[in-house]
């Protein structure tokens, strides 16, 4: 069954006509959109501009045996999504006097979700795969409070904190957009940019958050901290409060920084996603000024920056297919070599990017086509 297993990823850019899917895309009800094996047709390219979906996994003989590894399962994501959905919905639906009270009767669903994904996670020796681009969702603060979690309790994983803790960062990541459920709607889903006004009120969804989760008897005064105050940044040039390093809780770091790697890598209405290397290299930018340094480099460490089936162009002219991921080095995948100088090569052969500590990756080519046909 080797043709199941050969993934390349592409751009949609150079998304052409009879080109077989490698990888099924699902809508938010868990149903495939788009099955793995059916062939590309014109109608499907417009299709898949329509829903703002920039990346696409195709079979293709160079990538001959690589395979895609979910972390979380499909299913697992799924029934994620579809009880923080649930529970977020009650709270909208209440009226305002009554979303605490209603949030306080989800808790215990909101630690069941947690303690589910902490097991998933904790289990796996391997990195978080971060590619969002298989899901597509109808409402992004449900897909992005679950992507944001994942990655919180990642980072705090690898920085060593115990179970207890990982289960109130869990929390507290899956809760710290909470407040946005009382933003009017036009503004949460405004496609182009936000008037001053509507921003200065987009900006008080983090006091809002503080304001529904205080009083709750179910969930720890330390969730609703991470609410308040994970777009507040190092250097006091954050909000709402522009606290300074020291004042920040260390939850919150952590929740701060995976709330950007999120934003930046997601399919958003007013810009490109950005891949993970690159959602990496914005977040590195700020490291230390705006973002704990310690928190980037447990991001660093906990998830895939070259997704498998990647192809990449290296600094000495060869070119090569992500075939495997080096856990303990995430940044130096392992690469089957099938061109030089443009030429492709009679066989193809595996290097590892961590023993060959010269070679640089100068581009990852998502619009890769093969000179020769």
């Amino acid at each position: 069954m080797g043709h199941e297993k050969s993934m390349r990823l592409i751009s949609l850019n150079v998304l052409k006509e009879g080109m077989v899917v490698g990888r099924t895309i699902w809508n938010e009800a868990g149903h495939p959109l788009l099955q793995k094996g059916v062939e590309v047709s014109d109608h499907i390219i417009n299709r898949l501009k329509q829903l703002n979906i920039h990346y696409i996994y195709i079979e293709d003989k160079i990538a001959e045996g690589i395979e895609i590894e979910e972390t979380i399962s499909h299913q697992v994501r799924t029934r994620t999504v579809h009880n923080i959905t649930k529970s977020f919905n009650a709270v909208k639906k209440a009226e305002p006097t009554q979303a605490s009270y209603v949030l306080d009767q989800q808790s215990k669903v909101i630690g069941g979700i947690i303690e589910g994904l902490l097991d998933s996670i904790l289990e796996s020796e391997e990195i978080l795969t971060v590619l969002t681009d298989a899901y597509l969702y109808d409402e992004y603060l449900y897909h992005h409070s679950f992507q944001v979690t994942l990655y919180s309790i990642a980072i705090a994983k690898e920085m060593g904190y115990a179970y207890e803790d990982l289960r109130l960062i869990g929390i507290g990541a899956m809760l710290h957009d909470v407040g946005k459920l009382l933003i009017p709607t036009e503004i949460l889903l405004k496609p182009g940019r936000l008037t001053t006004e509507e921003y200065d009120l987009m900006k008080q969804h983090a006091k809002f958050g503080f304001d529904l989760l205080r009083n709750l008897h179910s969930i720890s005064l330390l969730v609703a901290h991470c609410a308040f105050q994970h777009h507040e940044r190092l250097d006091g040039s954050g909000y709402p409060r522009g606290l300074v390093d020291f004042e920040i809780h260390p939850f919150a770091k952590i929740i701060g920084v995976a709330d950007v790697f999120d934003a930046v890598t997601s399919n958003r209405v007013y810009r490109e996603k950005l891949l993970p290397s690159q959602g990496i290299a914005i977040i590195e930018a700020g490291s230390g000024t705006i973002y704990s340094e310690k928190v980037v480099e447990a991001l660093k460490r906990s998830i895939i920056h070259y997704p498998n089936g990647t192809v990449l162009l290296l600094s000495d002219g060869r070119r090569g297919i992500v075939s495997k991921q080096n856990n303990s080095q995430p940044e130096c995948p392992l690469v089957r070599i099938f061109e030089v100088e443009n030429v492709l090569l009679d066989a193809t052969y595996e290097i590892n990017l961590a023993d060959h500590p010269a070679l640089r990756i100068d581009k990852i080519e998502t619009e890769y086509v093969a000179y020769v046909e």
